[in-house]
């Protein structure tokens, strides 16, 4: 329930349809379904479906969203006004509105006379009939109706008078909503504030604010479209769209709420801002920057001896909010920067007995400066921190050691190459030697090591590698170059990294690919028995 004298935003959501513009991304139904039951349980107010007349995955959605209960926001369809020369209830385009059974849509035209008369083709006043026609058209059939006046501020600051006009028929026609469309991208935030001050001065109907980020500044112009009198604000999640995208609903959100007092959605909802942009990314196949503001990974992530030293004892010297209250967490990262804090800091986040004051700790420190300086990078790859950390405190325990491996490639005019890898390992006192084949020689090497060790450990044949990333560390030594190795894995939903140095691309994945598996044995607690007295050490041979 809204509160008396509330600021009250309202959440407009076009990742479905104007996020889809952008380079790269592509949802199915489905896909659109479950991203709009996440916004629903978060709480957005609206939830921009798609464009039923332009293509049948949008039909289909529309269909598909009506058998799901949703709780909180309202589905909306998107659409253009009538076409010039034509009227409103004989436009096909608004016909597939109204058969797409939203209760709401958002109709976009024209504010900016240059696209009236060069684009359309067609008369000001005419483009005001459109518009006019449009909105009434739909209201006459029951819809809430979002006029989005599309390159409104280009317009204004063209000819600000005809910009008006277009509103103003827009809100007499019966537009529950004018939204205030930045559609190239192009205007600064003190032009945004004047421009919507004087909107809201003229006009009685609610004001909304629709950005692009082609100046890097969507986010500083909604919130001063907001400070100015903007009540609702449309954008995606993480920011996707075309070009350089829409604004950044993940940013605006709490920057409104923590920092603004305005109120966009429940305060106990606001904790699940960093799963859902992360949801989002992943369901649309996308890479979310690390550095990305409030839910990157590195966004509350400290390096620096003396910051972490400061975090340590009170957050707020190095971080603006509380990662919790937006559902992120704070990280220490541990590097040729670090300090004992951080290991200190590292070591009590992932449970580890870590004493200070035994030499062992400074000793550490030294040793991951001096690894860092060979080429290791820990800030990427904490499962082998982790590992580095077991060993400092005495809790690592050998799990398996390698005797030898071996790889055979062979490549034929007819056939594609053939990777084979022969691995020969000691485990439980036991000598295991295995062979493989693999898509490549890491992939050959991995899957001959898990066929070692999954008799021992069965939990490793849940577990996958979903990355591997090579980076050459000096070009001038070309293919006598040192090369890091950095592999993400996978069991269970949790991901974690591990990292190898060589100047052998094979070495330095063996590497990674042992750490990966070390650490998955460790958090699952994996033990081994000791060898009978009287037992000999003996060769089990797999054939692959």
């Amino acid at each position: 329930m809204e509160n008396v004298g509330e600021k009250r935003i309202y959440l407009y959501d076009t990742t479905l349809r104007d996020g889809t513009q952008g380079e790269g991304i592509s949802l199915s139904v489905e896909d659109k379904v479950k991203i709009a039951i996440r916004l629903d349980q978060f709480g957005v107010d609206f939830i921009e479906g798609g464009w039923p007349g332009s293509n049948p995955k949008d039909m289909a959605f529309f269909e598909r969203i009506r058998e799901v209960p949703l709780q909180h926001a309202k589905i909306t369809a998107f659409g253009s006004t009538c076409r010039p020369g034509v009227a409103a209830e004989e436009d096909q385009n608004l016909q597939a509105l109204i058969k797409s059974g939203v209760k709401a849509a958002t109709i976009f035209g024209k504010s900016w006379d240059l696209h009236v008369t060069q684009a359309l083709k067609t008369t000001l006043e005419e483009n005001l009939r459109m518009v006019a026609d449009s909105v009434r058209f739909l209201k006459q059939n029951g819809l809430m109706v979002i006029f989005d006046a599309e390159h409104f501020f280009d317009g204004y600051k063209h000819n600000p008078i005809y910009a008006l006009r277009v509103l103003e028929a827009a809100e007499a026609a019966g537009a529950d909503w004018l939204v205030l469309c930045d559609t190239n991208g192009g205007s600064l935030p003190q032009e945004v504030a004047e421009i919507v001050s004087t909107v809201r001065a003229s006009l009685h109907a609610p004001i909304g604010i629709h950005a692009h980020n082609d100046g890097e500044l969507a986010v500083a112009n909604s919130l001063a479209a907001v400070q100015a009198g903007a009540t609702q604000v449309q954008g995606t999640i993480n920011g996707i769209g075309e070009r350089c995208g829409n604004v950044n609903l993940i940013s605006v959100i709490p920057n409104l709420q923590l920092k603004m007092g305005y109120t966009c959605v429940k305060e106990e909802n606001l904790a699940q801002l960093t799963s859902l942009s992360r949801y989002v990314a992943e369901i649309a196949n996308m890479v979310l920057p690390t550095n990305q503001p409030f839910v990157g990974n590195s966004a509350f992530a400290h390096k620096g001896g003396i910051h972490v030293s400061a975090v340590l004892k009170n957050p707020q010297t190095y971080e603006h909010l509380a990662p919790e209250k937006i559902g992120n967490r704070r990280r220490v990262l541990v590097s040729e920067l670090a300090g004992q804090s951080n290991l200190l800091a590292k070591a009590e986040e992932m449970n580890i007995s870590f004493d200070r004051n035994r030499p062992e700790a400074r000793e550490m420190i030294q040793r991951i400066k001096e690894r860092e300086y060979q080429g290791y990078q820990y800030e990427g790859a904490e499962a082998s921190l982790s590992l580095l950390l077991l060993e400092a405190s005495g809790e690592a325990q050998e799990l398996f050691t390698l005797e030898s491996f071996k790889i055979w490639m062979e490549k034929t005019a007819e056939k594609a190459i053939l990777s084979e890898a022969m691995v020969k390992i000691r485990v439980n006192g036991q000598i295991v030697h295995t062979i493989a084949e693999g898509n490549g020689p890491v992939n050959a090497l991995d899957n001959a090591l898990r066929k070692a060790l999954e008799e021992h450990f069965p939990c490793l044949s849940e577990m996958y590698l979903t990355d591997y990333k090579v980076r050459v560390l000096d070009e001038s030594q070309a293919t006598a170059a040192k090369v890091r190795v950095l592999i993400e894995s996978m069991r269970n939903g949790e991901r974690w990294s591990t990292v190898g140095v060589s100047t052998n691309v094979i070495e330095a994945s063996w590497e990674a690919l042992a750490d990966s598996i070390r650490y998955l044995l460790w958090k699952e607690g994996c033990k081994i028995e000791a060898p009978a007295e009287e037992a000999e050490p003996r060769e089990g041979i797999v054939n692959h």
